[in-house]
């Protein structure tokens, strides 16, 4: 299984979305280089408020664009960078990937998947509707999560628009993604 990065992004201050960028450097066990939410520990606000002190399992956000595709044809539209992700993917099922997974992303870097990003009320602000359409249920009930996935970074690389994406899936058995 194999895919392309198709944007990069970083943003050094707390904003809900992130500028592309050229390139982007993954630094090991911290995440992005210049980028607010990089750390060996938790660095998004909420989380730091419940306990500062807990591991960042959320370095690095990954979305896939065919997602930007779908939500295009609900009405919205959202660019890379738009939803706070730092590495923007095509041909690959992030959602559909174990806990555990590398990815290898262009000649160097590699991230380790952590889990699902859990969409908040900061996305309807900047679409209004927007929420309902990367989080749902399924037809069993069960909570569906859309907005991409969380890594922290295996090995650090540079990362560049137009990079392989190498999945290399952990041993069986697989553990399904749960929000982190």
């Amino acid at each position: 299984m194999s895919g392309t990065v198709t944007a990069v992004s970083s943003n050094g201050a707390y904003s809900f979305t992130k500028p592309n960028r050229d390139s982007v450097t993954l630094l090991t066990g911290l995440g992005v280089e210049g980028d607010v939410h990089a750390g060996v520990t938790v660095k998004h606000r909420s989380r730091v408020a419940q306990n500062p002190d807990q591991p960042n399992l959320r370095q690095v956000h990954l979305i896939q664009s065919e997602l930007f595709d779908e939500l295009r044809e609900a009405g919205f539209d959202v660019a890379p960078g738009d939803l706070g992700e730092n590495i923007t993917t095509s041909g690959v099922d992030l959602l559909a990937l174990p806990v555990g997974t590398l990815l290898h992303l262009g000649d160097e870097a590699v991230v380790e998947v952590t889990g699902l990003r859990n969409p908040c009320l900061q996305i309807d602000n900047f679409q209004d509707g927007l929420l309902k359409q990367v989080v749902g249920r399924d037809e069993s009930g069960h909570i569906v999560r859309k907005a991409g996935i969380m890594s922290v970074v295996a090995v650090g690389g540079v990362v560049r628009p137009g990079d392989p994406v190498k999945v290399q899936l952990p041993a069986e058995p697989h553990r399904p993604l749960e929000r982190v």
